[in-house]
């Protein structure tokens, strides 16, 4: 038998029931008890309400029709005939069927709403469930499987589809496979679409926080409203988030810390390599400064002298990368004299910078800087080496310092053979090195970054102005040191 076939039997039943009661009070008033014709229309009044209050309007209309024709046949005079031309009668009828309407419509109004706040509880209950398993998910499974059996199980849903853009995939859960298509998710999650189909009792939403969705939620079944729908999708997405939160931080953290790890195995081997570089200079150094070798020994003297040199910058470099990539850039800042710094580093180059001009311009009330000065002096002896050896010997260099506002501009220009605009986007970048130059002179590509990396730590800016065969000009920016208050 269908349930639509049982629905009409249970609502023929009710209508007899409803009959059934007015033909027993019928009975009761006209052969056991003696009651007046108030007391009567009273009570069948009253069942009209009972029945409208228990079942609805088509028993209610049924009760008051057999009210209405058991009242006038059994009660108004006269006795045993239908008089409905009566005003009586029709008084009588009218007050049944409008009590059976308002009683039947405010008691169906009732039902719903009881029915509704019902529901409304069942879902608030279900959502506190579900956002409490959610926060008990195994990390170490799919959570996007996981949220799909979770929506499903709580809210007794016949299938539930969720589609995380993140990794790609589409999870299904529930007891049946929900009638969706994969590509109505993925459209749901790339464009935002809610998808409906009434037939199927399927629904798919994206999954989002506000911003891009980050997935989409399927499900199949009419036991979620769509605010609970729209409740679960927001819990979805939240649990989606936060995972993906967690992962990148602590893919970041394993980054930093295997960064870290290769900065402190750099920065020793560094050191140790370092370590016997240090005698050899000195020994090379006194063999050179005796002069008792012959040519062909002085030479190979000379170039083992350079080559020592070369070394001990790349390591100096890589100990200098090492600190900056583990986050060891401690600055101890203080006001300096520009000029002093750039006077120390041209005296630290002067073997590089024989037989070339060097123009200092170094305005004599150049405020001092607020800068750390072994820090600031790697800038600035990177600069000057670079524009050494990128340009042609004794081409001459040129090094200035202005004020600009708050802060105080340096730059090294030399008269070398450029670098072209595709080049100065890439220069600063760790390891590069231009195109033209990185087979005939060595070097590891990583100075102009270290600088870069300290001018930023200063909270200044550096960059490059060049032109191809018109030499280059490398800037950067520090802070005037603020002015003392006299007391």
């Amino acid at each position: 038998m269908t349930k639509a076939l049982l629905a009409r039997v249970f609502t023929l039943l009710r209508l007899l029931c409803a009959v059934g009661l007015v033909a027993g009070m019928t009975f009761l008033y006209t052969r056991v008890v003696s009651v007046n014709n108030v007391t009567v229309a009273l009570t069948f009044l009253l069942a009209v309400l009972a029945v409208a209050t228990w079942w609805g309007l088509p028993e209610a209309l049924a009760a008051s029709v057999a009210g209405v024709l058991c009242f006038d046949y059994f009660f108004l005079p006269p006795i045993g005939n239908f008089t409905i031309a009566d005003p009586q009668n029709w008084a009588a009828l009218f007050a049944f069927v409008a009590t059976a309407l308002i009683v039947s419509e405010l008691s169906t109004h009732a039902r719903k709403q009881a029915v509704e706040s019902t529901r409304r509880q069942r879902e608030l209950e279900g959502l506190y469930t579900l956002s409490r398993n959610l926060l008990l998910l195994d990390s170490r499974a799919p959570l996007a499987q996981q949220i799909a059996q979770q929506v499903a199980q709580v809210f007794d849903l016949q299938g539930v589809a969720i589609f995380d853009r993140l990794t790609d995939r589409i999870y299904r859960a529930g007891p049946h496979d929900i009638p969706v298509e994969d590509s109505k998710l993925r459209d749901a999650a790339l464009q935002g679409t809610v998808f409906e189909d009434a037939t199927a009792k399927t629904i798919v939403m994206p999954i989002n926080l506000g911003g891009p969705p980050i997935g989409s939620l399927g499900i199949q079944g009419t036991s979620i409203s769509e605010a609970a729908l729209q409740s679960s999708a927001s819990l979805a997405a939240i649990t989606l988030e936060r995972a993906h939160v967690q992962e990148v931080a602590t893919r970041a953290e394993a980054a930093r810390q295997s960064e870290e790890l290769k900065s402190t195995l750099l920065d020793a081997l560094a050191h140790e390599f370092k370590t016997p570089l240090t005698p050899i200079k000195a020994a090379v150094t006194s063999m050179l400064s005796d002069g008792c070798s012959s040519p062909t020994h002085q030479e190979l003297l000379h170039i083992i002298n350079e080559e020592i040199d070369r070394l001990n910058t790349m390591l100096t470099e890589a100990i200098q990368m090492s600190r900056i990539e583990a986050g060891q850039v401690h600055l101890h800042r203080s006001p300096q004299s520009l000029s002093a710094l750039a006077q120390s580093q041209l005296q630290r180059l002067a073997e590089s910078l024989e037989g070339r001009k060097v123009t200092v311009e170094v305005p004599e009330d150049l405020p001092p800087v607020r800068v750390d000065p072994e820090f600031i002096g790697i800038v600035i002896w990177q600069l000057l080496n670079n524009a050494v050896r990128y340009t042609p010997p004794g081409s001459p260099l040129t090094l200035r310092a202005r004020r600009e506002g708050a802060e105080v501009v340096v730059s090294v220009a030399d008269c070398g053979p450029g670098i072209s605009e595709a080049e100065q986007q890439q220069i600063f970048q760790k390891f590069y090195r231009g195109k033209t130059h990185r087979e005939r002179i060595p070097g590891t590509g990583v100075g102009l970054t270290i600088a870069q990396e300290i001018v930023r730590a200063h909270q200044g800016r550096i960059w490059v102005e060049s032109q191809p065969g018109k030499g280059a000009k490398f800037s950067f920016s520090v802070p005037c040191a603020p002015r003392e208050v006299s007391a």
